[in-house]
């Protein structure tokens, strides 16, 4: 059977409608931009709404329609349907999902609290299972051929470091939850996949689990860990936005369930 090669850019997201959680900074704020700029109309879900705004009026005037934002805190079990309805209200519909919204507290496991276990647990995976689960329904229920791609990390197969326990855990659930959600929903034309950062330059690097300035020992970890990367650098919000691309773009229409690890060869070490 011969098929027939596609005659526009296969990477372009004109006339798509997405959904970016935790889009307000770091790889979510990446991801956000490289969409606008490939044609895509966003819906940015986040706490902090702030730096949506403020990107919102630094668009041109002709653009700003493109982008709106909800303020929901996903550890709300009923977020998920709300930012469907509100996808719906302002788009119309879905077509694309990026799960990226997550913590990473730095707490070895002898001291992990179970409050804090279930806090990273409940946004890293349940969240994103939910969030998955409304989006499905609402594209199959308007019979579109949608793609949602989750934010794992290199975590989700190789432990990086003492004190992530709870993270690798909900982030090894996410690779998993992936592959089992692809196969549920390949039927209804819904691809499900999967981008694994690796060390990434972001507003909350150097941070603590608490928002704060992180510790000399968690920079010191940092400065250990880049010397690890093949490349020789961190990675930028930019790099893992240019793979959601593709994995929301036509382009990657034969893939479902598939991980894409994207680390400066940091796991070749």
């Amino acid at each position: 059977m011969q098929v027939q090669m596609e005659t526009t850019n296969p990477f372009s997201l004109a006339g798509k409608r997405a959904l970016v959680t935790g889009g307000a900074m770091g790889i979510g704020m990446g991801i956000v931009r490289r969409f606008v700029d490939s044609g895509a109309k966003v819906l940015v879900a986040d706490k902090v709404i702030s730096p949506v705004e403020k990107y919102i009026s630094n668009l041109p005037e002709s653009n700003r329609h493109s982008v709106s934002v909800i303020d929901v805190d996903l550890l709300d079990v009923e977020v998920p349907d709300l930012m469907l309805s509100e996808m719906v209200k302002v788009f119309g519909g879905i077509d694309i999902l990026v799960n990226n919204a997550g913590i990473y507290p730095t707490v070895p496991m002898l001291d992990m609290s179970p409050q804090l276990f279930d806090k990273v647990y409940h946004l890293n995976l349940r969240a994103l299972a939910f969030t998955s689960k409304a989006a499905a329904k609402e594209m199959i229920k308007q019979k579109i051929h949608g793609k949602i791609v989750n934010i794992a990390s290199i975590d989700s197969i190789h432990p990086s470091s003492v004190g992530l326990a709870a993270y690798d855990a909900s982030k090894g659930g996410v690779l998993m939850f992936t592959k089992n959600f692809a196969l549920e929903v390949a039927k209804s034309g819904i691809t499900v996949n999967a981008i694994a950062p690796g060390g990434i330059a972001t507003e909350g690097t150097g941070m603590s689990g608490s928002g704060t300035p992180a510790s000399e020992e968690i920079r010191r970890m940092l400065e250990d860990f880049k010397k690890q990367i093949p490349m020789g650098r961190m990675g930028t919000p930019d790099d893992i936005a240019k793979v959601a691309v593709f994995l929301a773009s036509s382009a990657s229409d034969y893939m479902t369930g598939s991980l894409v690890v994207v680390d400066g060869g940091r796991l070749l070490m």
